[in-house]
């Protein structure tokens, strides 16, 4: 009972904070939502990059062997640290979407009532439905982009702390023969990720596609 309280308390302040935004502003939802898409792939291209980076530190650590085991410790870990890093940021970007993107439909929903022309109405509706679905689409992908890198980020976390309490030859080793199932994990997240960011194209799309609908005047 609580929760579903704070749930409708939450909500109404949300709707509260885009309104003011909206008068205040003149940010709208639409645009409000083009924008956390844009940072959503900013952060996804950023893990790409970021992971890319850790993998290509983490092959060229394990085959020097001039460098100190506490350096390739220190170096792994700072690798592992900012994987993290922007694995947050990810989290926190899909969050700010779907609030967003939730007042923005219930708001498209109760304006479609607004409309007196049908045919502009009927048109409102079919790009409101077309808007849900490739939200859900890229809503899915993100999940899925977001629930590939934890266990990513969890064998990396394994090889770093693998390391750390094994500061000798047979831990390097033992990595080297890891490094290979940590690679093709990695190659398939940033296909995902890769596939994601297209996705976020297609809604980003369809949004500035309803942008030159005209809005029913509110009575």
């Amino acid at each position: 009972m609580y929760s579903r309280l704070k749930a409708e308390f939450r909500k109404l302040m949300q709707g509260a904070y885009y309104k003011g935004r909206e008068s205040l502003l003149g940010h709208h939802k639409r645009d409000i939502v083009l924008v956390h898409v844009d940072q959503a792939c900013e952060s996804l291209q950023e893990s790409r990059d970021q992971f890319e980076d850790a993998l290509d530190k983490f092959k060229t650590l394990l085959s020097l062997p001039e460098l100190s085991l506490e350096y390739r410790y220190r170096h792994l870990k700072q690798q592992y640290d900012f994987c993290c890093i922007k694995t947050d940021e990810v989290g926190s970007r899909i969050k700010a979407i779907e609030e967003v993107s939730s007042a923005l439909f219930i708001e498209w929903e109760n304006e479609l009532k607004l409309y007196n022309n049908r045919t502009l109405r009927s048109k409102s509706r079919q790009q409101l439905e077309k808007s849900k679905r490739q939200y859900n689409k890229l809503i899915k992908s993100l999940h899925k982009a977001e629930a590939r890198i934890h266990p990513v980020l969890s064998a990396f976390q394994d090889q770093v702390l693998y390391l750390k309490h094994n500061l000798n030859a047979q831990a390097i080793a033992a990595l080297q023969h890891e490094f290979v199932d940590i690679s093709l994990d990695i190659s398939k997240l940033i296909e995902i990720m890769e596939k994601t960011i297209f996705e976020a194209s297609q809604f980003v799309s369809v949004l500035v596609e309803q942008k030159a609908l005209p809005k029913p005047v509110e009575k």
